[in-house]
């Protein structure tokens, strides 16, 4: 059951990154694979089963979604009543005063995820119509945070992403081994293009695509992410 695999998969990969360190300008490090393992582990044995044509991936968690309840774009709303799932989370080793982690509690919103979920679950209202064909998963397992703001890995300096991106490459050849997909879809620029780093040579006949990251800070995606995106998947003949 590929499920298996996907759950093995993330272990190795968080005790892989959970030993490396970061300098400045990064203050804290959280990892939700560790301490939001259980609600991660359900989504992983919930919608990890199977084929799937079509892989999203996310650049790494935000600050009010996976980082509060381990699972990838995790805005509350949409795991705990369109996924059905609820589960325990605890504390990170290091905590960020800055960013308290409440898990099934926190009240914020992650826009990025709302917006993702919202456009899935729109055209997809059973959730397992969804994860039938497609599945989401983030890049890189980390959040990094200058004390309140958010680091992504790409504003990390290079040589502490040697090791990090070599256990995240691993980690998404993995899944692309139990789940076959025909697409690999990178959320915004930066993950298509690790997808392309870590899978061309051993995956020649994976395509890979992007869709507009629907973050916040971008003025594109706030002028109607979901109508572009899907806009984008029909052009590359997805849906």
């Amino acid at each position: 059951m590929s499920n298996h695999v996907l759950v093995g998969a993330a272990q190795r990969l968080s005790a892989d990154v959970d030993a490396l360190q970061f300098t400045a300008p990064v203050t804290h490090t959280l990892n939700p694979l560790d301490y939001a393992w259980a609600p991660h582990e359900m989504y992983l044995r919930k919608f990890g089963n199977g084929k799937k044509r079509v892989i999203f991936m996310g650049m790494n968690p935000g600050p009010f979604g996976m980082v509060q309840v381990g699972v990838p774009f995790g805005e509350v709303n949409a795991v705990r009543d369109w996924m059905k799932i609820v589960a325990p989370v605890s504390q990170p080793k290091t905590p960020n005063p800055h960013r308290p982690i409440e898990g099934f509690d926190c009240t914020r919103s992650e826009i990025s995820g709302q917006r993702l979920w919202a456009l899935f679950s729109a055209k997809f209202p059973d959730v397992n119509d969804f994860f039938a064909d497609h599945f989401v998963l983030n890049y890189c397992p980390l959040a990094f945070f200058d004390d309140t703001r958010n680091v992504t890995p790409d504003k990390l300096a290079k040589a502490e992403t040697k090791a990090l991106y070599a256990a995240c490459d691993e980690h998404l050849r993995a899944n692309v081994r139990a789940l076959e997909p025909e697409w690999a879809i990178g959320i915004g620029k930066f993950a298509e293009s690790q997808a392309r780093d870590a899978l061309t040579r051993e995956f020649p006949n994976v395509k890979i695509g992007t869709v507009l990251h629907p973050s916040p800070a971008s003025p594109i995606a706030n002028r109607g992410w979901g109508p572009q995106a899907e806009a984008q998947l029909r052009a590359l003949q997805i849906w």
